[in-house]
């Protein structure tokens, strides 16, 4: 099989690291892709919303299957594109259609979706700039830390925790008046604060059946001890120590089986990941938010736990024999840190080249911001690399990703040194 992955990060090297172990395939092309996936695939420098320039690369390179990576093109209908035209929909896409996108393209929309199947969530009210005075009244109804969250596509970073009144009320004035987040703010959502802890639940879905991939905890602050600004993801570790079997059970019977037979009442259809952040509170999960694509740093511990060939896994989404697969998870713990420009998430300089990566042992080495300039690996965004390492648990398998950090060098490099703390 030829097959062309969408996207550029660390989530992109992971799959594309796995797939290409498989002996069903034949080339593997990544679009735009970066330094690692050039090593095992072909690149193609296309942005992941030029659809015109996607459905010529899929038609030039023969390609049998394509994965979408990133959640943009997946909002903007991608899939729909390919079902729309008539060279390319018979080509398999592992991505949700557009209207099963909106989940993660609006938060009123999965709020919505929560409360009519019944899924555990925290309360919540949507506001725009008309009704900004209702907004601040809501706020005045809430106990404190207040959750304000912009409703469309913010990078990860629309979601803001304010523990002052007054302050939540200026960041709402802020989100909905002055467009700080532009057009994913001009509507928020108003939501009641859970307390707890966090974890991810990953689930693969054909539209009919549905397999629960292991769990995922990731840190999304930039400090240590989970202070600081949001990040993309700074490290992540699977399984999550907490989540025995008593607790997966409730996940399952509460929330993901009403997830998937939801989406089927709703007409909405969904060939690929759904990607679950939870929070444990007492003893009970609630949802905090979904993703239509697989997390990133979380696919860097999740997909190398996967034991089968992964062509085979999404051949069988795409044709809709999923439950006629078996998964098979690696037993131990894999855990990955994210190496960081210096001054992210806010203002950093790219183009540092980046050195000692390849003297590693015993971890793995996922690019995600980086490029080839000039015969070197350098850096091209804020989360550089990811260093995964297995580990029969957690701080055995963090003991060896730092111990190969120290390996790694370029100007300013970051990293969190705690990955794991809190478990």
């Amino acid at each position: 099989m030829n097959i062309l992955i969408l996207g550029s990060g660390g989530r992109e090297h992971t799959i594309a690291w796995k797939l290409h172990q498989s002996k069903n395939l034949s080339n593997l092309y990544i679009a735009p892709g970066n330094a690692g996936t050039a090593d095992i695939g072909i690149n193609i420098p296309i942005g992941v919303n030029d659809f015109k320039g996607i459905k010529n690369a899929v038609l030039t390179n023969d390609i049998d299957m394509v994965i979408v990576g990133p959640e943009d093109p997946l909002v903007n209908g991608i899939h729909d594109f390919f079902l729309n035209d008539s060279e390319l929909r018979e080509i398999p896409v592992i991505g949700p259609q557009k209207a099963a996108a909106t989940l993660e393209g609006s938060k009123e929309f999965a709020k919505e979706f929560l409360y009519r199947h019944n899924i555990p969530t925290a309360a919540y009210q949507s506001f725009t700039s008309e009704d900004l005075e209702e907004g601040y009244t809501f706020l005045e109804s809430l106990k404190a830390p207040y959750v304000l969250k912009a409703d469309g596509l913010a990078a990860g970073k629309g979601v803001v925790i304010l523990n002052d009144l007054n302050e939540a009320k200026e960041e709402l004035k802020s989100m909905l008046v002055d467009a700080k987040f532009g057009n994913a703010s001009a509507k928020v959502v108003i939501e009641e604060f859970l307390s707890g802890i966090e974890l991810s639940v990953f689930v693969l879905t054909d539209g009919k059946g549905y397999k629960v991939l292991p769990t995922a905890k990731d840190y999304k602050r930039i400090g240590e001890g989970d202070k600081g600004l949001n990040t993309g993801g700074m490290g992540a570790i699977s399984p999550v120590p907490f989540a025995d079997n008593a607790f997966m059970d409730k996940i399952h019977e509460r929330i993901v089986k009403p997830t998937v037979d939801g989406l089927k009442k709703d007409n909405l259809p969904y060939k690929g990941f759904i990607f679950i952040g939870l929070i444990k509170v007492n003893d009970d999960p609630f949802v905090i938010e979904y993703n239509v694509r697989m997390g990133d740093p979380e696919t860097e511990v999740v997909i190398p736990r996967i034991k089968n060939d992964l062509v085979d896994v999404f051949k069988a989404v795409g044709d809709q024999s999923l439950d006629s697969i078996d998964l098979e998870f690696d037993e131990r713990t894999a855990t990955t840190v994210m190496l960081v420009s210096g001054g992210y998430p806010e203002a950093y300089e790219k183009g540092k080249e980046i050195k000692g990566y390849e003297n590693i042992e015993d971890s793995i080495v996922f690019h995600a911001g980086t490029q080839i300039k000039n015969g070197k690996v350098v850096t091209s965004g804020g989360r550089v690399m990811a260093i995964t390492s297995y580990g029969n648990n957690h701080k055995d398998a963090l003991q060896k990703s730092y111990q190969n950090i120290q390996k790694i060098n370029f100007d300013k490099m970051n990293y969190r040194k705690d990955i794991g703390f809190d478990l």
